[in-house]
């Protein structure tokens, strides 16, 4: 399933085609990548029944997907980018994991999977709907499509981070220290400029309602640091671990959960 006017519509999907060979390594595979993951993997496992139909938006390199697959669930799992799905469709261990579906599909466009449904739930992990403009679109296009009480669970980039905010301070970059406080920035990824917003928890959820009520919230990434910290914890394991038990005991304490890399959000499916 591809857009009808070509990828020009979908402003993010060049910029990842761009890293797609690079991505796993940059982030997937890193020591932060895999601790700030498995926290988004137990809420994943929390939030849907066994053997769950799922909607997986932005699904990348479909780590998340395989991942749900092993799991027992089958997902449906999109993305913008077709040098991300090639290289999920292709993945070694891809032979195993029939119970997924790939679609050529960017979040602005999920109401082209109309009649595609029922879904148990849906997902969207690390900050794919970072780069959507119009949030509300989205979640109406997904209540369209999960069922009464079904849950999604959203991972975002979050306006304010703490450790962000210090690790800039402490190097001398003020102006990147403060970069998501606007609520919008400029990303340059794979030598492409895109738009990347960072809406508040609360603005996400008044997208997402009526349709939604928000379950719960948690942060991902108050003590286990963002992705550009690797290089300076890649070979500190033990600090690492303790640094994710810490984000896994207070991560949904209020305040707490306002102050990580990323916000998890937990929404239900109204029953009208």
């Amino acid at each position: 399933m591809s857009p009808q006017n070509g990828t020009s519509l979908w402003p993010a999907a060049a910029a990842f085609d761009a890293v797609a060979e690079s991505y796993d390594l940059l982030f997937t595979e890193t020591a932060v990548g895999r601790a700030q993951r498995r926290q988004v993997w137990a809420s994943l496992l929390a939030a849907f029944p066994p053997g769950s139909r799922i909607l997986e938006l932005n699904c990348g390199t479909g780590e998340d997907a395989r991942f749900l697959s092993r799991q027992g669930h089958s997902v449906v799992a999109c993305d913008a980018s077709a040098a991300m799905l090639e290289l999920a469709r292709n993945h070694r261990e891809e032979g195993r994991h029939t119970k997924i579906q790939y679609l050529h599909l960017a979040n602005e466009d999920l109401r082209a999977l109309a009649g595609a449904g029922p879904f148990q739930g849906a997902f969207s992990n690390f900050s794919g709907l970072n780069c959507v403009s119009d949030v509300a679109q989205v979640a109406r296009d997904v209540a369209r499509l999960v069922i009464a009480g079904g849950r999604v669970v959203l991972c975002l980039w979050a306006r304010v981070c703490v450790f962000e905010l210090l690790w800039f301070l402490v190097h001398g970059q003020p102006r990147k220290a403060v970069r998501r406080f606007s609520g919008k920035a400029t990303a340059h990824l794979g030598g492409k400029a895109i738009p990347v917003f960072y809406p508040t928890a609360g603005e996400v959820r008044r997208c997402f309602s009526p349709w939604f009520r928000l379950s719960s919230q948690r942060a991902i990434g108050v003590f286990v640091p963002p992705s550009y910290v690797e290089p300076s914890i890649r070979y500190r394991p033990k600090l690492l671990e303790r640094l994710e038990w810490l984000d896994c005991l207070c991560s949904d304490w209020p305040i707490v959960r306002n102050a990580g890399d990323h916000m998890l959000l937990e929404f239900t499916r109204c029953d009208s």
